[in-house]
């Protein structure tokens, strides 16, 4: 099946994202993140949790200021209580986290299965009554019994409930056992599914990608890959990923993707590393020899997108691995006159550097390398 044409992207950097263990962003680090989302035009956002109380209550108040701009999402757990406070507080989206496994109903909530059946169904109307728009999780999706997911699909749409989030909670499925799930759903009840995918087997984004082209109309995303454990899918992996890979714009602006990453690093005081996809400082650095030399020659030769796509930046690196090409590149932008015959001694020079660095060199370091090659032999010619 077809990805289909109306997926849409939710950010749950703010919510799942937070989750991640070690994390706490402050008020005005949320809205900075929330401001900066919405300026990329993403439109649909999970923005915390009301029932946290305190100073959560405070940005989420303040982050009504852009529910013009993009559906805000609040999320509860499996209370009334938790519901009617999102709702009171006049957010018009609203999520109810229950679960649907056996090991998460009686380890998490000590209920059965009738009894989530019923309080899901509960809720939904609860809700729809008062005109929200309404999201539910089956929690632990790849542990819950197929035929209780497909009884508790049917329950939830007959409930009136706008989407059902297939939430692998604890990453356990692969893409082709979660795209099984949303095509179970599917058979057997006319409900949106949400892709919820957890990273622990370093699986999130083909899972989520395998949910989607299994008819799955909604998924989650985090900015850099944050979330509860090993985190939930990368924003911008997905965002280019489906622009690249299969054609279809998300409507993200995709030139903002790597200020947008640097942003929650700094906030959230955890590093990006420097091969994360689209992001990475070294996506689009370029050190071997075979590789820089095609690069010099042709800018797409080992790039799949454009550094300008996501806003990042091209850089030709030299290291242990360079190669003439990027020497005499460097040295002829410094105005050098490069002496082909010393660019061996010059390379074998610089390999030396960089394994004594443990890094790469500077530009200024290659010509202080090659200076200490050129003068000597200036001196033997006189």
């Amino acid at each position: 099946m077809a990805i289909r044409n109306d997926i849409i992207l939710e950010d749950t950097t703010l919510r799942d994202g937070e989750q991640a263990p070690g994390i706490a962003l402050s008020k005005a680090q949320k809205l900075e993140i929330l401001a900066k989302l919405i300026e990329m035009n993403v439109k649909w956002i999970e923005v915390g949790i009301p029932k946290m109380g305190g100073e959560e209550l405070e940005y989420l108040r303040e982050s009504r200021q852009y529910a013009d701009r993009a559906t805000l999402i609040a999320w509860n757990r499996g209370v009334r209580d938790d519901v009617a406070f999102s709702l009171d507080l006049g957010f018009k989206a609203i999520h109810i986290g229950l679960p649907t496994s056996d090991v998460h109903l009686r380890s998490s909530v000590a209920k059965s299965r009738r009894w989530v059946a019923n309080q899901a169904a509960d809720l939904i109307k609860y809700a729809k009554d008062r005109g929200a728009y309404v999201s539910i999780s089956a929690e632990d999706v790849g542990r819950t019994e197929p035929a209780f997911l497909q009884e508790y699909a049917g329950i939830v749409a007959e409930a009136g409930a706008d989407r059902l989030r297939l939430s692998d909670t604890v990453g356990i499925l692969s893409p082709h056992t979660y795209a099984e799930r949303v095509r179970l759903v599917a058979a057997v009840a006319k409900i949106d599914t949400q892709c919820h995918c957890h990273n622990d087997f370093g699986l999130a984004v083909a899972n989520t990608l395998a949910g989607l082209e299994a008819g799955a109309r909604y998924f989650h995303v985090c900015v850099n890959s944050m979330g509860e454990r090993a985190g939930m899918p990368d924003l911008a992996q997905m965002a280019m990923a489906l622009k690249v890979l299969y054609g279809h714009d998300v409507g993200v602006d995709t030139s903002q993707l790597t200020s947008l990453s640097a942003l929650v690093s700094r906030h959230t005081g955890v590093p990006s590393e420097p091969w994360r996809p689209i992001v990475g400082r070294n996506v689009f650095a370029h050190e071997s020899g075979i590789h820089s030399k095609g690069m010099l020659n042709d800018a797409g030769s080992f790039e799949p997108m454009s550094p300008d796509d996501v806003g990042g930046t091209r850089r030709i690196v030299i290291g242990k691995h360079a190669g003439r090409a990027a020497i005499e590149h460097f040295l002829k932008l410094a105005n050098v006159s490069v002496a082909e015959n010393l660019l061996p001694t010059c390379l074998e020079r610089v390999r030396a550097a960089s394994i004594e660095k443990h890094g790469e060199i500077s530009p200024q370091e290659l010509l202080e390398i090659y200076h200490t090659i050129t003068v000597p032999q200036a001196q033997a010619a006189q």
